[in-house]
C-alpha cells in the first residue's frame, strides 16, 4: 500500500542534559516493530526512550522503552487488516487480529497509560486516538505538545518532509 500524499515516519524522542531531543529513524522501521524496539534501546537516554510512528493517514503507534520494559500503544486495531506494523503490535500485545465483520469503529490496543506519568492520561490518549478528524501525524504532534517536546518533534518531522 503506497500513497504518495501519505507520510510515514518513525521518530525517537529522548532526554539528554535535561532537555527533550528527537530524531528521525529509518522509514523502514514503520513496518518492523522488533527493529523499532531495537533502535529505541540503542538510544542513550536519561530515562525512557519514546518512539512515535505515523503510518500514512491510517494509524499511529507509540512506544516507550525503559531497559527491558516496552510499553506499546496502537491507535486503531483495524489497521492490522492492512498494515504489517499494526499486525506485529497486536501479536506483541497478544491481542487477536479481529475479523473485519467484528468491528465497525476505531479501537485502540495496548497501554493507554503509556504517558500518564508525563501528563497525558488514558482518557485524553483514547480521545485523541479516536478523533477521526485528525491524521496520525497531527495526533502525534498534539501528543508531543502535551508531553513537552513539541519543538524537537516538529524539527524532526520537518527534516523528514524537507
Amino acid at each position: 500500500m503506497t500513497d504518495v500524499d501519505a507520510l510515514d515516519f518513525a521518530i525517537v524522542v529522548y532526554r539528554e542534559d535535561d532537555r527533550w531531543e528527537a530524531e528521525m529513524l529509518p522509514v523502514g522501521l514503520t513496518a518492523d516493530l522488533h527493529g523499532l524496539i531495537h533502535a529505541l534501546r540503542q538510544q542513550p537516554s536519561m530515562g525512557a526512550t519514546i518512539g512515535l510512528v505515523a503510518v500514512g493517514d491510517d494509524f499511529f503507534v507509540a512506544l516507550r522503552v525503559f531497559g527491558e520494559r516496552v510499553d506499546v500503544f496502537l491507535s486503531d486495531i483495524t489497521a492490522s487488516w492492512d498494515w504489517p506494523l499494526a499486525q506485529q503490535v497486536l501479536e506483541y500485545l497478544d491481542v487477536p487480529v479481529p475479523e473485519e465483520e467484528e468491528l465497525d469503529m476505531v479501537l485502540p490496543a495496548g497501554d493507554l497509560s503509556i504517558f500518564a506519568d508525563l501528563g497525558l492520561d488514558e482518557m485524553e490518549l483514547g480521545a485523541l486516538s479516536g478523533d477521526l478528524e485528525l491524521l496520525p501525524d497531527e495526533v502525534l504532534s498534539s501528543i508531543a505538545a502535551r508531553l513537552g517536546f513539541s519543538q524537537p518533534f516538529e524539527r524532526a518531522v520537518d527534516s523528514a518532509i524537507g
